[in-house]
């Protein structure tokens, strides 16, 4: 628990405004929640009528969609949905890693636990219940509010870099940019933002920010080797999805094998037009457009109707295969929980029962 600042002769000083921030983020999530449903309503808003415009665009050309290629074969289905089951699990796998890298290791299925829960609160608008629910789920884990934070940095910061790999090369040579230089920014982002993360570079950067918020400095960083680690983890399970995403669009339109690393880098450039627009629930809608735009540069029609159909099975989908991870992850950690608290009860008992030793 930090100490009130004080001056030079003892007196107590008012604290800075980080400082009031630093407390407020260190006893959030103690009380109940003030209620926000006006911004939750403006946010909700700004999703709903982009998806709305997309959804649109599908039925008012529907019948012009039909004759562009659009056909539904969902048995392409049932490789998205283990696709996408594969990311989630592996997502959290990675998460967990970062936490080992910074001196907080937890159990596998209590990171899955910690990870996947949180995530169906990204539909409600604004990212910062998703993290702060994540925050106080890995704070009953024994991992402590700073650390989780700092993990969460870690984390985004090098799946927009993972992102960014996959993508790069589809911004460059998309057809619609080539009239654009900021197409090659890329190229200078991504090394920029692994660098940032170096102990060397984010050891000093984060101990003063947690000190003028009132808080102490991180228990420990992440070795420059974890943050190479991660970045490759990532890379890997940005793939795994853009696989995913593939069979999903499979489902609802032909497309040659050759078509899955455009259709992938395109799950790319949806994530991080979320990432840019920050204010959309689970990027939804903003993602949604951007993946449609993308990803019609693999249809022979370079149809946006097209693409907003494939966006909108791909958004099903995933939505579908959250909820069967959340929940099937919901599931199987109640049941370790059962399991330790009768081996809890029945080591009791067996203690209660031995005779005593004096008697």
């Amino acid at each position: 628990m930090s100490e009130e600042p004080t001056t030079s002769s003892g007196e107590e000083s008012k604290p800075s405004l980080l400082h009031r921030l630093g407390h407020l983020a260190a006893t959030v999530g103690k009380t109940g929640p003030k209620k926000k449903s006006t911004k939750i309503i403006l946010q909700g808003s700004v999703a709903f009528l982009i998806f709305a415009f997309l959804v649109f665009t599908v039925v008012s050309q529907w019948s012009e969609l039909k004759d562009k290629g659009v056909e539904f074969d969902f048995i392409w289905l049932i490789p998205a949905v283990l696709m996408m089951l594969l990311y989630y699990i592996a997502g959290a796998g990675v998460w967990g890693l970062i936490l080992r890298f910074l001196g907080s290791p937890v159990p596998a299925m209590e990171t899955q636990k910690i990870w996947a829960q949180p995530l169906l609160v990204r539909y409600i608008p604004g990212t910062v219940l998703f993290i702060l629910a994540r925050i106080l789920m890995a704070e009953k884990a024994g991992v402590q509010r700073r650390v989780s934070t700092a993990g969460i940095v870690y984390e985004q910061a090098v799946s927009i870099a993972g992102a960014l790999t996959i993508a790069t090369w589809f911004l460059i040579d998309h057809p619609d940019l080539q009239d654009q230089p900021a197409r090659w920014l890329p190229l200078l982002v991504l090394p920029v933002m692994v660098c940032l993360l170096h102990p060397r570079i984010f050891g000093p950067v984060s101990k003063r920010l947690l000190h003028a918020l009132g808080r102490e400095s991180l228990p420990q960083l992440m070795p420059f080797r974890g943050v190479v680690t991660i970045y490759l983890a990532y890379v890997v399970v940005w793939a795994i999805m853009g696989v995913g995403v593939f069979f999903a669009a499979r489902a609802v339109h032909h497309l040659n094998l050759d078509d899955l690393a455009i259709v992938a880098a395109s799950q790319m450039i949806g994530f991080l037009a979320a990432v840019v627009s920050a204010v959309t629930p689970a990027g939804l809608g903003v993602r949604d457009a951007a993946f449609a735009w993308a990803v019609k540069v693999a249809l022979p029609s370079d149809s946006f109707g097209v693409g907003a159909v494939i966006a909108i099975a791909v958004r099903a989908t995933q939505t579908v295969v959250e909820l069967i991870y959340v929940g099937g992850i919901t599931v199987l950690t109640r049941s370790d929980e059962g399991e330790i608290e009768l081996a809890e009860e029945a080591a009791e008992e067996a203690a209660r029962l031995q005779p005593d030793p004096g008697s």
